[in-house]
């Protein structure tokens, strides 16, 4: 019987007290790191990766995604998020089966390769989507940890899942680029509060359930520090499920956009939520377990 399978919640969180800080059962690096760009993975939850893409293929990309936000019928799919003070296009989730551009990088093997030395097995997307944060008025995330999120309201088992955010645009110190807290993935962040019913309709636009209490977020500060995801367009930021990470608000006139893949090991698919009263839709959490080829 597979740990899915007994059911067994090593990661208990939306809970109805306060409940202490956890050290994370499960490893970092379940495969053998190739990458040089990978040695410090297991240590800090993430890694930079210089000129991932090309400048042409940054300049293809980003004429693709100005193009799937000025859609007006796409705009009007619930795959797509709004701001909710600007009304302008904040995501667009599995972009990768809206996109065939997209749907191609996400099989490069400079893209999925990443992810199979880290999860150590065949991969799968479990979700994919543009983020964009304009100039002057963009929003930020709070601190959280996507593991959190994706155990409570997926059914995520375990946080054998890495992130990978392709920056389209040059990530300023100053323009709302990722903070995190290096170290800090090995520690699991339980959350109070009962999730309600569809919350993720709210949570996409701001998040209020599943949200680190500021004794925790000054706690793991205070030990790990903080860095920042800075650097050139074509770069970019692989990082564990479970590393806390958040983003400022951007009221500089530079615009930030990137494309983010969320790779899941085939060994660690989906249960029913371990906090929620129903599994998110498909768009966010994907069902469809078919490795990545």
């Amino acid at each position: 019987m597979t740990l899915a399978e007994s059911r067994i919640d090593r990661y208990p969180t939306r809970t109805a007290a306060p409940a202490p800080l956890a050290e994370r059962t499960d490893p970092t690096v379940w495969g053998r790191i190739e990458s040089p760009a990978l040695a410090n993975f297991d240590a800090d939850g993430y890694a930079i990766i210089d000129e991932l893409l090309s400048p042409t293929e940054v300049a293809d990309f980003s004429a693709e995604i100005d193009r799937l936000a000025s859609d007006p019928e796409l705009r009007l799919d619930e795959r797509v998020i709004i701001e909710k003070k600007s009304n302008r296009v904040r995501s667009i989730f599995e972009v990768h089966t809206i996109s065939a551009a997209i749907a191609a990088l996400v099989r490069d093997e400079r893209v999925i390769g990443l992810a199979r030395q880290v999860l150590g097995s065949d991969v799968y997307i479990h979700q994919s989507r543009v983020n964009y944060m304009p100039g002057f008025e963009g929003t930020g995330f709070y601190w959280h940890s996507d593991f959190e999120t994706w155990h409570a309201e997926d059914g995520m088992p375990a946080p054998r899942a890495v992130s990978l955010s392709i920056a389209l645009t040059d990530n300023y110190p100053f323009n709302g680029s990722l903070m995190v807290m290096p170290g800090s993935h090995r520690t699991f962040v339980p959350c109070q509060g009962e999730t309600p019913a569809d919350h993720y309709r709210e949570s996409l636009r701001e998040q209020q359930i599943g949200v680190p209490s500021h004794a925790h977020i000054t706690e793991l500060a205070d030990r790990h520090g903080i860095a920042q995801f800075t650097g050139a367009r074509g770069s970019a930021l692989l990082f564990d499920s479970n590393i806390m990470h958040g983003s400022a608000n951007n009221i500089t006139p530079f615009p930030r956009s990137n494309i983010f893949l969320v790779f899941n090991s085939v060994e660690n698919t989906l249960v029913e939520p371990y906090a929620a009263p129903a599994p998110r839709p498909t768009h966010i959490a994907a069902r469809d377990f078919t490795p990545v080829r």
